[in-house]
């Protein structure tokens, strides 16, 4: 789900936020965002995604608004049509409408709705009032955490308790746009000679670390040149870091046998066999998901092996004999990449965070009876938090005096390319938050 900034069209208003405030609801019910978009009509999908993106970011300022509003939660669908309006009407500078605009076409699709229309006068009622009373009620809702920071309560206090010299600037960073970013196919082309190829089609980029390139503004893929044969693929920075960082000195050995574990979409598939000749297995547990890695390696010209099954039940899909190289980008809480899936941090509850840690570790244990000695296995989540990080590898070390902790990333924080100060692990680039760790398995 790549974010485009596309608020205003022809199509009227008042049917983009009723669509809209579906996809509100539906994350509420715990769909992800991008099943809740996906599930809107194409010829609306675009504006909507825009608009639900620009909700996540404000989504707890509006939620705090509305309490000041009706202390009694409205029912579902009316209460999210006022988070809605109110999370794009809110900033008094800079809202995407103009807010007497917006909140008649709040009403009428209130009135346009069969779950709604019985409380078009309540929600008519509701906003006349916030027009009135917007700079007092902003105000006063600055003291609450939730709307200040725009995240759960839990979600601040994970982050506080992890991260407490800088907890604000990684919640500030997280309502961010993300870059896009992208991954050149060393194969086919470089660095440099792709940003001259972006710089003839006026498409303005940067180099970023370790051979990605940064876009200034988000494209659609059809528009980068040599998409379609794979000269490039779509990539945050960071994600570019495992590949190399699981070959390291292997990538110029032959035959060696690598797994890429949780592999779906396939991006990590293709940048390995992009370093590599040797022969990758990767395995997904959704079937419709391997159709992905089918597709990125075949725009690539590139071929693995892909089984749809679950990691875990290695009957299943593994062949018996043991891998030299093992990626395990692990189910995480994704709360690294908020900036890319806004809906996340409403999506997720702080028990998931215990659940997806043993999922990791079960997972994590699995696969490291499946590498050889002398073997590497990189661990990975597009994770913040420290239980699907740090906490991971040192519990991991603990039970496994097999297993050798090289150097390696460590925590990516989110930073807008910028150096944080005493954030330890971070590097002076454009990052999604990420955590990496670098293990080898004893020869004895």
């Amino acid at each position: 789900m790549r974010e485009e900034v596309v608020i205003k069209s022809a199509t009227p208003l008042w049917l983009q936020l009723n669509a809209t405030a579906a996809v509100i609801q539906a994350v509420r019910k715990g769909t992800s965002g991008t099943a809740a978009i996906e599930s809107v009509s194409p010829e609306l999908r675009p504006g909507v995604q825009s608009l639900a993106f620009h909700v996540w970011r404000n989504l707890g300022r509006a939620q705090a608004l509305r309490s000041e509003l009706a202390a009694k939660s409205p029912p579902a669908a009316t209460d999210a049509l006022l988070c809605v309006t109110l999370a794009l009407a809110w900033q008094s500078i800079g809202a995407p409408y103009d807010a007497f605009t917006l909140v008649n076409q709040t009403v009428e699709a209130a009135k346009r709705s069969a779950s709604t229309k019985v409380h078009a006068g309540f929600v008519n009622a509701c906003l006349r009032r916030f027009l009135r009373e917007r700079d007092v009620m902003v105000a006063k809702t600055d003291t609450d955490p939730v709307a200040y920071w725009n995240h759960p309560a839990w979600w601040i206090d994970r982050v506080q308790k992890d991260y407490p010299d800088y907890w604000r600037q990684i919640l500030l960073e997280a309502n961010q746009h993300a870059p896009m970013g992208l991954r050149v196919n060393v194969r086919k082309t470089s660095q440099r000679d792709y940003l001259s190829k972006l710089n003839e089609n006026r498409i303005e980029a940067t180099a970023g670390a370790d051979g990605a390139i940064i876009l200034k503004v988000p494209s659609a893929v059809h528009s980068l040149p040599g998409f379609s044969d794979g000269f490039v693929s779509v990539q945050d920075s960071a994600a570019q870091i495992a590949a190399p960082l699981l070959l390291g000195e292997l990538s110029g050995l032959k035959n060696l046998r690598i797994l890429d574990a949780c592999a779906a979409p396939g991006g990590k598939t293709g940048h390995l066999l992009e370093l590599t000749d040797s022969p990758v297995v990767a395995v997904e547990i959704d079937a419709k998901r391997t159709e992905l890695i089918r597709q990125n390696l075949e725009r690539l010209g590139l071929h693995a092996t892909v089984i749809a099954a679950d990691i875990q039940r290695i009957a299943h899909w593994w062949d018996g004999e043991l891998f030299d190289a093992i990626l395990l980008d692990a189910p995480c809480t994704a709360s690294g990449i908020v900036r890319r899936h806004p809906d996340v941090r409403w999506l997720r509850r702080e028990t998931d965070i215990a659940q997806l840690a043993q999922l990791q570790r079960s997972i994590f244990q699995t696969l490291w009876g499946l590498l050889r000695p002398g073997g590497r296995m990189v661990y990975c989540t597009c994770s913040l938090f420290l239980a699907e990080g740090s906490d991971q590898i040192q519990t991991f070390l603990t039970r496994n005096t097999d297993a050798v902790l090289l150097d390696s990333p460590g925590h990516l924080i989110p930073t807008s390319g910028k150096k944080s100060e005493g954030v330890p692990d971070n590097q002076p680039c454009e990052y999604d938050g990420f955590f990496y760790a670098l293990l080898q398995k004893r020869m004895d």
